[in-house]
């Protein structure tokens, strides 16, 4: 089995079919090369672990993530295609999140600025503390990036002034947006984001996984076709044991024993 409890930047900690990635890469969690494989290789090795059941990502210290490591950017010499290899490394590490077949809980602790805002954004729940922030601040510095990953948060005018102005929001705003679940105190932060945890690994994983697939795929689809796309994985999860296990269990009014298949 691959090792990820010994990555450069992210540390995984699995118990209870939770597991908890934490980006540490100090000291704000900046993304660069070797922290987009480490995450990468972190989301996948547990898409395919039968031990985790949920995931809860959060930042090391006082940082979700700055976002881009801009430092390192600055006094980096590019050659021809690095910018095409560079950029196919940051969508791939999104979307391992997004694509986990486990469901990943966003415990935001602090800034989550361009592309810690775009991790943020790439998970299924998210809660944030109360010294948590997000932000698109590369108009102020020579970049752009992040805003699509904005879209699935918040609306059209709320999305552009944060990519053309730069403007931070806090985690108060975040909830009154309706862009997190929570808005807790920092010392609650992760006992929140542990307790939805426990709740999405007490279901089936069948179940899990053909949901959040499904919402990843219909995202983007027409009501018609996207409710059509639902009804086809109803008819797959009710084809499994966990399926009838939980419609047993229902009727027996009992608690379910699921196993994954």
């Amino acid at each position: 089995m691959t090792d990820i409890t010994n990555l450069s930047t992210v540390n995984v900690a699995i118990s209870n079919y939770i597991a908890v990635v934490t980006m540490n890469n100090p000291p704000v969690n900046a993304q660069n090369r070797q922290f987009h494989d480490d995450l990468t290789l972190a989301f996948d090795v547990l898409s395919d672990r039968n031990d985790v059941r949920s995931i809860v990502l959060t930042g090391a210290g006082k940082c979700f993530s700055a976002g881009a490591d801009i430092k390192g950017r600055a006094s980096q010499e590019t050659d021809l295609g690095d910018h095409w290899v560079h950029s196919r490394r940051v969508r791939e590490c999104f979307y391992a999140i997004m694509e986990c077949r486990k469901p990943v809980i966003a415990a935001i602790n602090g800034a989550a600025l361009g592309a810690g805002l775009a991790v943020a954004a790439s998970a299924d729940i998210l809660i944030a503390s109360e010294s948590a922030s997000v932000g698109l601040p590369e108009i102020n510095v020579g970049l752009l990036g992040g805003g699509r990953h904005a879209m699935r948060l918040f609306g059209h005018s709320k999305t552009r002034r944060l990519m053309l102005t730069g403007q931070r929001l806090s985690g108060a705003e975040l909830y009154r947006l309706g862009a997190v679940e929570e808005c807790v105190p920092d010392d609650d932060l992760m006992r929140a984001a542990l307790e939805i945890a426990e709740e999405l690994a007490s279901k089936s994983p069948v179940a899990m996984s053909l949901a959040k697939e499904t919402l990843n795929a219909i995202e983007e689809m027409a009501l018609r076709d996207g409710y059509r796309y639902e009804q086809n994985k109803t008819g797959e999860l009710s084809k499994t044991e966990d399926s009838r296990e939980a419609m047993k269990a229902f009727s027996e009014k009992r608690t379910p024993i699921f196993k994954g298949r």
